[in-house]
This record gives structure tokens, sequence and C-alpha cells, in this order.
């Protein structure tokens, strides 16, 4: 399956059950109006916990109706946060998603030995980019979770990644390793990783994906580029999946793709008993939606 736009996710989740989404801390603008229109558009169920006046006068201010919604008193925002992780981890929901809230509280309460999230895997990071100059949907992990992942968190990183692009129907993902060249380099750690990750999946230890490195980013994603390097590849110029050496590369691409590209994105956290929309504070209402998406799409059984 190809998926050309963010919007083809919209097909995938068609004849899913809609999924519950539980808001932790409610009370913020452009996640309770991404939140609602895809309620509205029948992609989840949202239940709002948070300060309710918070919520109500977010919405009187914005038009939103909220009528119909589960909304649950919580004006402390930890507690808000605990009460919704609390929901997942009791299957009353399928998807958390941050609202007014900082990262390391909701992660902190995510990753609660008692009544958290915890699955035993590495949570990380992946981003799903519609580019206008590339083909097809381009995945990009990790670029804000794991800061400076070893050999075994990358394996990790590409396990939760590839299983999540299994769901979305791309049966075999293509893996490019990045480095700053494509020659294996004794004094650049992403190159060996990248080698060894390539022959771990020869070699059927890391399975059900096509994995190549080290690929310089152009190689990756241009044939062109890799057939004047002389670089034979099945992944080079059609990869799905873009493995960062480290999480500044990652910060960095992420963000040229979205304010030089004009890229739209989607972005999740993996790992945990489920999806996790976690987006950015400078991400725009429009990727918050399209996240939405992408967590009903990666929370299908």
């Amino acid at each position: 399956m190809v998926l050309r736009k963010l919007e083809d996710l919209r097909e995938i989740i068609a004849n899913e059950p809609v999924k519950k989404l539980v808001l932790a801390a409610a009370q913020d603008q452009h996640s309770l109006s991404a939140v609602l229109r895809a309620w509205k558009n029948g992609i989840i169920e949202p239940i709002l916990i948070g300060d309710k006046e918070g919520i109500q006068n977010i919405s009187v201010s914005n038009g939103f109706d909220i009528s119909g919604l589960r909304v649950i008193h919580e004006p402390d925002t930890y507690k808000a946060v605990e009460m919704a992780v609390k929901m997942v981890s009791n299957k009353q929901a399928d998807v958390l998603m941050k609202g007014k809230v900082g990262t390391s509280t909701l992660l902190k309460c995510v990753l609660n030995k008692e009544w958290g999230l915890r699955t035993g895997n590495l949570l990380s990071h992946i981003a799903l980019f519609e580019v206008e100059t590339y083909h097809k949907l381009i995945a990009v992990t990790d670029v804000a979770m794991n800061i400076a992942p070893n050999l075994q968190d990358k394996i990790a990183i590409v396990n939760n990644s590839v299983s999540c692009l299994h769901k979305l129907g791309i049966a075999k993902p293509k893996v490019a390793v990045l480095g700053a060249v494509e020659m294996v380099n004794e004094n650049m750690e992403a190159t060996l990783h990248a080698a060894l990750l390539s022959k771990m999946n020869q070699r059927d230890q890391i399975r059900d994906c096509i994995i190549d490195g080290p690929l310089a980013f152009d190689n990756a994603v241009s044939v062109e580029s890799a057939q004047h390097k002389g670089i034979r590849s099945e992944v080079a110029g059609d990869t799905d999946l873009l493995l960062m050496p480290d999480i500044e590369v990652g910060n960095v691409l992420y963000k040229s793709l979205v304010f030089f590209a004009k890229a739209k994105v989607a972005s999740v956290i993996l790992g945990a008993q489920a999806p996790i929309v976690l987006t950015s504070r400078s991400d725009s209402e429009q990727a918050k939606y399209d996240s939405i998406m992408l967590a009903a799409a990666a929370s299908k059984k």
C-alpha cells in the first residue's frame, strides 16, 4: 500500500471501531479544536479531563460545541494527567493526548511503575510527513524522545516504527539508516550502527522490513543521487522510514521540513500500551488533527 497524503489515513481507519481518545489537561485551544474536528469527522470519541471552566471558556470564545462530550473536572494538572493515563491503562480509552501540560509531567505519569503505560519497550517518537517533492509519505524517527540512541535503542526504535507502519498497510517498510556519508567510517559511530543494523536485517535479527545504510540523506530520498554515487540499494530513493543518528539531526530535519519545505506532519509516541499524541507547542492545529488520525490508525489491533 502506498500512502501519498496524510488524508489517506482516513481510509485506514474507516472500517475500524471508533477509538476513544482522552485529552489530558484539555483547557488548550489548539488541542481542543483538533480533537473536536476529529470527533465531528467520526475519527474518535473524545473524553476531556481538565479545568472545566477553562474548557468551557475556550469553547465559548471559539464557538465550540462540547455539549455532547464527556468532560471530567480536574483543575489540578498532574491529577488530570494521572486520571487520563489510568483510563488508558484500564482500557477505558485507546489513545492518550497531551493538552495544556508539560511533556515531562505527562511522561512521568506514562512511565509510572504502578499504573502507567509501560510495556518493557523503549518509548520512541515517529513523525509522518507529506512532502510535495516526495512521491509518498515518509516517516522520520526519532526526533523527540531518545537523545543519543545506542545500537540497542535503534533496534527498538526501528521495531516500534516498523510495527506502526505495518498498521498503515506498508507490508515491508524500507528503512534508510542515515549518516553524513554512505561509506562506513570507524570514526563516525552512526555509520557503524547503520552497517550493523543492515547486516542484522539481512540475517533476520530485525524482521519485516528492508534496512540499508549508511545512507546520506540525498541517497535515501533520491534515486538519481544514489545512481550518481554508484549506490545499489532497494531502499535508496524509495524510503519509507528515515532512522536518525541522534535527536539533534532529527529535530533539525523535522523543523526544516515543516518550516522550509512546508510539509504536513503527524506524529505520535510509540512503545507504550497505547499511542500518545504528544505534539510540539509550535505544531499547528492541522498537525494535531493529523496526529490524532495517525494515533487512531496506530491503535489498530
